[in-house]
């Protein structure tokens, strides 16, 4: 739970990739208009105290994948989130939305352990005093299979992976693709390059991320990256939401 993800070997992999083709539920985007939301990972308080402030210098709002196994630890993204961090979001109405408590890796699981650690992670949550719906669910290291995403269906609005895409015409809420804010100098101009191309076709545009800070993690950014990309969607001209909200606006305008 405390180190970097380790790919697993080719079963790994074929259960990734039939995952995107199994278990799907689309939703119809009929936007005119460009909408992207931001989201943080598990999450560090880099993204609270950098990430959020940011944001909302602009009068955006984020979504936080909140693992509640990591309260009160330190791990390679640096020092983690407690109860004020969740606190100070949730007031700020940023989203507050679920991992699996112990960031269990959804496509090495069965449905009952996955079920088992998302509701400890709710439970925690609500001790933590949390009094949002939990709506919007991330995998963990962006896997799953075919019968997680069944069985986490009917409990969220939204399932969201890794798999870098621009959510246009359909969309499979059980798997939602996300481009990371992440990966040194060239994964942060595809971020910038992403969120540009929306002023000329636009679509529904998740970002991920994790630490925010001068000296970041592979899969972490500097303040100075995630300004870069904050600006690039403000020269979008796209409609900045949460993904709760994203989702709600995208089902109300294709009814």
């Amino acid at each position: 739970m405390n180190s970097p993800y380790v790919p697993g070997g080719w079963q790994s992999r074929f259960t990734r990739q039939i995952s995107r083709f199994l278990a799907r539920d689309e939703i119809e985007l009929d936007l005119d208009h460009a909408i992207v939301s931001v989201s943080f990972d598990d999450f560090p308080k880099s993204a609270v105290t950098a990430g959020a402030e940011a944001l909302e210098a602009r009068g955006w709002t984020g979504t936080y994948y909140a693992s509640a196994g990591y309260v009160g630890q330190t791990t390679h993204h640096g020092e983690m989130f407690d109860a004020d961090d969740l606190h100070r979001l949730e007031s700020a109405g940023h989203e507050i939305a679920c991992h699996t408590w112990e960031h269990l890796d959804c496509a090495k699981s069965s449905p009952e352990e996955v079920i088992t650690s998302l509701e400890h992670n709710e439970r925690a949550l609500r001790e933590l005093g949390l009094k949002q719906p939990l709506s919007s669910f991330a995998y963990p290291y962006g896997e799953t299979a075919p019968g997680i995403k069944t069985a986490l269906a009917s409990r969220f609005q939204t399932l969201r992976g890794v798999r870098p895409g621009v959510m246009r015409g359909r969309a499979d809420r059980n798997l939602l693709p996300a481009v990371g804010i992440d990966g040194g100098e060239a994964g942060i101009q595809r971020a910038v390059d992403a969120a540009e191309a929306l002023a000329q076709h636009p679509g529904w545009l998740v970002f991920y991320a994790h630490d925010v800070q001068a000296n970041p993690t592979e899969w972490g950014c500097t303040p100075e990256d995630f300004e870069r990309v904050l600006d690039a969607i403000d020269r979008s001209g796209a409609q900045v939401l949460n993904v709760r909200d994203a989702y709600a606006a995208i089902t109300r305008s294709a009814a």
